[in-house]
Formats: C-alpha cells, structure tokens, sequence
C-alpha cells in the first residue's frame, strides 16, 4: 500500500463517523426546514433569516473550541493523557461562558430584529422562534467541546450515535409541536424552535454522562472541574482559538450578510436561499468532516513529531473530498428542481432555489477545498494568516461583488450567491498555497 493510500484510509476510518455527526447535526436544520416550509413561505423566510443571525454567534463559538480537537490531539500523539484531559475542562469551561454570553446578546437582539430591515410579514413571524434558538447555544457549545475531545481521542462512533438520538427526538418534536398531533398546540415556528433547544439539550447531557462513565476516557477525564484555571493553557489555546474564530467568523459572516441581502429582495429569495443554502451545507459537512479528521491527524502528526506524514495526509484528504464535492455537484445541477421540490410547494421558490442550486453545485467544490486547508493548517496552529485570507476573500471581494451583481446588476439572488462562489475559490487557492508554503523544505514543519 503507497503512502497516500495508507493515509486516506487512515483519515476515512475517522472521518466517517465524524461525517455522519455532523450530517446528523445538520438533519436537524433540514428537518426544521421541510416541517416549516410545509407552513408557508412566510414561517420558512423567517426561520431562514433568524438562522442566518445566529449561525454567526454558533461560528465564533465554533472557533474558540477549535482548539480542543487541536491540543487533544496533540497531547494524544505525545501521550500526555493529563493534558489532554486539561486542554477538554479549559474547552468545556470556555464553552459556556462563550455561549453564555452570546446567548444574552441573541436574547437583547431578539428585541431589535427590525434594525436588519427584513420584510414586515418575516417579522412579524420571527419570536419566539429565535429566542428558542438563542437559548440552545450554550448546550450547542458545550456538545462540541465534548464531541471534539472524544473524536481526537479516537472515539468518533458515541458521539454520532448520540446526535444521531438528537436528529429523531428533533424531528419526532417537530411534528408533535409545528403541526399540534399528540394533543399538543399548534406552535407552528415557535414549536421548531423548542424541538431545536430540547433535542440539544439532550444531546449535551448524553455525550457528558457517556464521558464520564467510559472506562477508556478515565485516563484523560479531568480530575477536578473546578480548579484553578492555567494561564499557559488559555493562552495556547486563544492563540489558535480567537485567530479560527474570526476566519469562521468572516466566511459564516459572510453568509450571514448574504441572508440579509437576499430579504431586502423579498420573502420568496430568502426562502429559495434557505433551500439552497440548507443543500449546499449538507454537502459542505462532509467535506468538514474530513476536514475535521484531517486537522485531528496533522495535530497528532506534529504532536508525535512525524513531520515527514504531513503533506501525504494533506494531499490524500484534499483528493477525496474534491471526488465528493464533484459528485455533488452533478447531482445539483442534474436535479435541483426535484430537490428544491421537496422543500416547499410554492413554485416561485422553487424556481428561484434551482438557479441557487446550480451556483451551489459549483461553489462547494472551493468551499470543500477551504474548508480542508483551513484545516490543515489550524493543525499546523497556524490561524493568524488564515484569518487575514478569509477576511479579504470574503469582505473584500465576494460581498462587495455579490452586492453588486444581485442588488444593481439585475442577477438578484443568483448575483448574490455568485460573489459567494469567487470568494469561496480565492480562499481555497490562496489557503492551499499557504500550507505548501509552511511544509516546503527548510521551514518548520517540512519532513
């Protein structure tokens, strides 16, 4: 067996429950999305447009746990299980108080959704359905510290079995409380809210006790939650953590603000943006969870001081997920009315969701290959320059000509969603180079 070989299977044996959580995590988005949108165009805009909001707080979470999976993967591969089990409390403890504090800013922006000059109808419509979701950030976050640390100590299967539970107690509230069965109300959007915060709930407190009870975590697990808070710990961490948060935060930022766009365009686009983006990410969480796998095995690799394996694992996992990422893409561009159709019957939506779904086609096949070199490279702890990258692909050059294009071009929604593509394209290229930069001979991590 060749190297690259050895290391795609390698990466694939993680990367496949990783996959599998994380397309789980995102059913409950879709779930939502199909219940909804058999409401009405009105209820799907709205939860379209309150995802979109607090997608951004849930990104600058996401980033500020990166490294968990980073540092416990790295004290894994140098077999220093005590740090490993420190770097998870730091996580975990980061973890709420970050949700902590978004969720109080989601809850205070609950009362001033009108800034975003969103349509009346999508207004009036919105609460409480993002407070719902506002709530379910800290449990999110606390989840994804856990599920990270368990992933980078080689237990990927628990944690998907456990979201997996999620998926079918989200959807099974779904239909309880958006259509009122069972003697429940009728909530209608505000019932798809409260399924969200309870299934996530649950899905927090599950991975916890499995934790704490697993036989092979005792090794790693913290001995006391509460001690003292190690100032050498925060700062590696932060170093890495704040850099990742705001590349997540400009990519995701960015299609935050796309999603206000697309409402200054009326509910029918932002509903077809919902359909197409909720496609497009199914997609894109396959490429994340090689990606996620790829970052865990560079930071072991490094940890283990195997610098020689860093460029065969880098290589092998951008291979594979472009081989997904063009799959999908037919399968966009061959069947995006058929797809979109599933969603919601207005055929205004439709319409407009299957031009979307072309574009998407095309521009997850950058946003897969981003996504793996974001990676790559946090597994080198390099997110300083990484970050600068997203922010001038994204801010610089995919909004200001997306905006352009849909809002004085006359493309509307399909010029919105093209600027999206030629940032998503510069950021792939330029991250990749970055990390061929940083592996060449001669610089700190070559073989």
């Amino acid at each position: 067996m060749t190297t690259f070989a050895r290391e795609a299977r390698a990466t694939l044996v993680l990367a496949v429950p990783i996959t599998i959580g994380q397309v789980s995590q995102l059913l409950m988005g879709i779930t939502d999305s199909v219940m909804i949108g058999r409401t009405g165009t009105v209820p799907l805009a709205a939860s379209a447009f309150g995802a979109g909001v607090f997608n951004v707080f849930f990104i600058i979470g996401i980033g500020l746990l990166v490294p968990v999976a980073v540092f416990v993967s790295r004290a894994r591969g140098g077999g220093r299980h005590d740090d490993a089990g420190e770097y998870l409390r730091h996580g975990v403890l980061t973890a709420l108080a970050a949700g902590g504090i978004e969720c109080a800013v989601l809850l205070l922006l609950s009362r001033h959704l009108a800034w975003f000059g969103q349509p009346p109808e999508v207004m009036a419509a919105i609460n409480p359905f993002f407070v719902l979701i506002g709530l379910s950030i800290v449990p999110a976050l606390a989840y994804l510290a856990l599920r990270q640390f368990a992933e980078s100590m080689g237990r990927p299967w628990m944690p998907t079995c456990i979201i997996l539970g999620g998926v079918v107690l989200n959807a099974l509230l779904d239909w309880i409380l958006i259509y009122g069965h069972w003697g429940a109300p009728r909530l209608g959007l505000t019932g798809a809210g409260l399924a969200t915060l309870v299934s996530r709930v649950a899905s927090s407190a599950g991975i916890y006790g499995w934790l704490r009870l697993d036989p092979a975590m005792r090794a790693a697990w913290p001995r006391r939650w509460l001690a003292p808070i190690s100032g050498r710990m925060v700062r590696e961490m932060m170093h890495v953590g704040v850099p990742a948060s705001g590349a997540l935060l400009f990519e995701g930022g960015a299609f935050g603000a796309a999603t206000v766009m697309m409402g200054w365009l009326g509910a029918v686009p932002l509903a077809a943006h919902q359909v197409a983006l909720t496609c497009a990410a199914f997609t894109f969480v396959t490429s994340l969870g090689l990606a996620m796998a790829l970052g865990m095995r560079m930071s072991a690799a490094v940890g283990a001081a195997e610098h020689a394996r860093l460029r065969p694992i880098w290589v092998s996992a951008a291979v594979i997920g472009a081989a997904m990422n063009i799959l999908m893409a037919v399968v966009f561009i061959c069947w995006g009315r058929q797809i979109a159709g599933c969603f919601i019957p207005d055929q205004r939506v439709v319409a407009s969701a299957t031009v979307l779904l072309v574009i998407a086609g095309i521009f997850q096949i950058f946003d897969g290959g981003q996504v793996i070199n974001s990676s790559a490279l946090r597994g080198l702890s390099d997110a300083r320059v990484p970050a600068l990258i997203t922010f001038v692909a994204y801010w610089v050059l995919a909004l200001p000509v997306g905006y352009l294009l849909g809002m004085h071009g006359g493309y509307g929604a399909a010029g919105i969603w093209t600027g999206l593509a030629i940032g998503l394209a510069i950021a792939a290229t330029l991250l990749g180079l970055r990390f061929v930069r940083l592996t060449r001979p001669g610089s700190p991590f070559a073989a």
